[in-house]
């Protein structure tokens, strides 16, 4: 009996490990993706550029579903700064959607937001953040914030559940009231880091 409860005592341990475990997937019962969408409703965004990236996966199909937005998946993130520019300059708002090892490809792009005073909300990803497996994704992953920063962007993170669609919401307003390029950083304590079967 003794032996029993302790094999209980182990198997609840273990159980409580794996809640908290930093390999966990997102729970799929989490709602941060559905509220961002409601953001970009409630914002008129009707443009979304973006690489695809299993983090915003929910959030991008959400996207491409909804018949008043127009999504456009680009070969590289940078695109997305120019056409983002243009859809404003057309008369539409829009969002850039990546991960934070795409930030490394827009440094020189983000210039012209600056310049052009052109809004551009961004929500990124991070990799190389939080229980990263994966050693090439942590030097972008370490210098995101600091890059962004460094070409006049304006940076918010979000490192828990409840704090992502407050965050995002402030990043949005932040960039069409100001003009310039904004950016929420969606920690991977909240997206869980990938291990691709490399336990």
């Amino acid at each position: 009996m003794k032996a029993r409860a302790q094999d209980v005592g182990a198997i609840k341990e273990r159980e409580t490990m794996d809640e908290h475990s930093i390999d966990k997937a997102p729970d799929a019962a989490a709602d941060w993706p559905d509220q961002i969408y409601s953001l970009l409703k409630t914002h008129n965004i009707t443009q979304v550029a973006l690489v695809p990236d299993a983090g915003h996966s929910r959030l991008i199909r959400r996207c491409l579903a909804d018949n008043e937005m127009k999504v456009v998946t680009l070969t590289t993130e940078e695109e997305g700064i120019a056409l983002l520019q243009g859809a404003w300059l057309g008369g539409a708002k829009g969002v850039l959607l990546m991960q934070s090892s795409g930030v490394g490809n827009c440094i020189n792009m983000l210039s012209l937001s600056i310049m052009h005073r052109c809004p551009l909300p961004m929500l990124v990803t991070m990799r190389g953040d939080f229980g990263e497996f994966n050693p090439a994704q942590v030097p972008m992953g370490n210098a995101t914030q600091t890059v962004l920063e460094a070409m006049g962007t304006l940076v918010r993170r979000a490192d828990t559940p409840e704090d992502i669609a407050p965050t995002v919401n402030a990043t949005i307003r932040l960039a069409f009231n100001t003009f310039r390029p904004t950016a929420t950083l969606i920690g991977q304590r909240v997206l869980g880091a990938k291990t691709f079967g490399k336990d």
